[in-house]
């Protein structure tokens, strides 16, 4: 059941994407502003009982929802998977913005791909040249693609299916939303979220680059995780960038990288750089990289699922 729960809902999303202005974003939204306004009190302990408030009602309706349903019939139950899955996936989410970009720079009209940059991440993009801009589209497709597919496949296929999604998506969410610059909202009430987050995170992004690494440039892509992660100052995102850096052969360096003098190199002290500077071709390499993953988490799930009904 849920390899075609999770099949099923990616075919509906691509023919018809859910906007992120749905009413269930819009009461997510609601739901967490409402409770921060409320809790933050200016410490830690206040961040992680409103992650509670929000987190713990969204995942135990979905369980509560789909252990009724399967009672009731197996197929209601597939069904709910497929609205779960559909919801909480988001590939065209962000995809419109990447496809946006490519066309524009495939058309020469860098203004366009700088303007819908600077739309999706929010970063400064006045003059910035050609080669950036693919290098910023392509650090948060990458991201991007893992939170919004890879992180919900893997919390899909845990026992409690649908519930794992949401638990997965929300958390991802108050991650993001509560981190955001705001007069209102102290730091520290803000960083349980984040914490909990990167724990969360931890083995799917994981597995995320391990995929990576199968389906692209697979000793370029191991290389650059073990030597190029720690350039950026999240490790679960440096995990992701650094794979999909080498898997692409496309040079994503960090925030936190230093540069290279002939004299380390020349000794060993340093490693060596992986990948050529991103041009608008890399782009549609990234594009092939992530469906080439997805086929490869279907075909993994596929083999389970057929392993669990021979068993």
């Amino acid at each position: 059941m849920t390899f075609f729960s999770v099949l099923l809902a990616l075919i509906i999303e691509q023919v018809r994407a859910l906007s992120p202005h749905n009413p269930i974003a819009a009461l997510l939204h609601y739901h967490a502003e409402s409770t921060a306004h409320g809790f933050d009190a200016g410490k830690e302990k206040h961040g992680l009982i409103a992650w509670l408030v929000v987190v713990l009602p969204w995942t135990l309706v979905v369980a509560l929802i789909y252990y009724v349903l399967y009672q009731i019939n197996f197929v209601l139950a597939f069904l709910w998977n497929v609205v779960i899955v559909y919801f909480t996936l988001g590939f065209r989410q962000f995809s419109h913005y990447f496809t946006d970009i490519h066309l524009a720079l495939n058309n020469d009209d860098v203004p366009r791909a700088r303007e819908v940059l600077a739309e999706w991440t929010g970063i400064d993009t006045v003059d910035m040249p050609v080669s950036e801009i693919v290098r910023q589209t392509l650090v948060h497709a990458v991201v991007a693609s893992h939170r919004h597919v890879f992180g919900v496949f893997f919390w899909f296929l845990i026992p409690i299916g649908p519930a794992g999604a949401v638990f997965y998506r929300i958390a991802e969410y108050l991650a993001r939303a509560w981190a955001e610059p705001n007069p209102e909202r102290t730091a520290a009430f803000s960083s349980f979220a984040q914490r909990a987050f990167f724990v969360i995170d931890w083995i799917p992004a994981r597995l995320t680059a391990l995929g990576f690494a199968i389906v692209g440039n697979f000793e370029d892509a191991i290389y650059a995780w073990r030597n190029h992660a720690r350039q950026w100052p999240d490790a679960n995102e440096g995990v992701l960038l650094a794979a999909g850096s080498g898997a692409l052969g496309a040079r994503l360096a960090g925030p936190l990288a230093e540069p290279l003098s002939v004299e380390a190199l020349a000794v060993g002290d340093a490693p060596l750089p992986v990948g050529d500077d991103c041009t608008p071709r890399t782009l549609q390499s990234a594009v092939g990289l992530v469906w080439r993953a997805v086929i490869l988490w279907m075909l993994l799930l596929l083999m389970l699922t057929i392993a669990v009904w021979l068993a």
